[in-house]
């Protein structure tokens, strides 16, 4: 028998509604907010020049107990990886940079992800990508 854990109708609603845009399980997103919650935070990659300009914005992801960062440009909506195995490495679309972390870190399952909701905001919110998505 697997552990559970009992939480309200909407809360399982939110959870069910994540796995379904991150093309994941309820347990996975579950597992992921746990470790997001649970590692020390560090300071956002973007340079205070970048910051105050608003061009560039600092995203992290956890998957399979690794972090990575990364920037995300708001003009050409590449994202630039600064840390881990991939640091260097730059993505057009934050989907091709999403998958680029999945088939490092787990190539024996189908890589693709929605990057807007697989990388998360580096300001402490939470949020995930796709919140400033469509912002200025």
């Amino acid at each position: 028998m697997s552990p559970t854990i009992e939480v309200d109708v909407q809360t399982y609603r939110s959870i069910e509604f994540a796995a379904r845009m991150g093309n994941t399980t309820a347990g996975e997103v579950v597992a992921r907010l746990v470790r997001t919650a649970s590692v020390p935070s560090s300071a956002p990659a973007v340079t205070s020049k970048e910051a105050e300009t608003g061009r560039k914005v600092g995203v992290y992801v956890d998957y399979e107990g690794h972090r990575t960062r990364g920037n995300y440009d708001r003009d050409t909506k590449r994202i630039d990886i600064t840390s881990g195995p991939l640091a260097g490495q730059s993505f057009k679309t934050p989907t091709g940079a999403a998958r680029a972390v999945v088939a490092h870190y787990k190539p024996d399952v189908n890589p693709n992800r929605n990057g807007w909701s697989f990388w998360v905001l580096d300001d402490g919110s939470g949020e995930f990508l796709q919140s400033i998505r469509y912002s200025t």
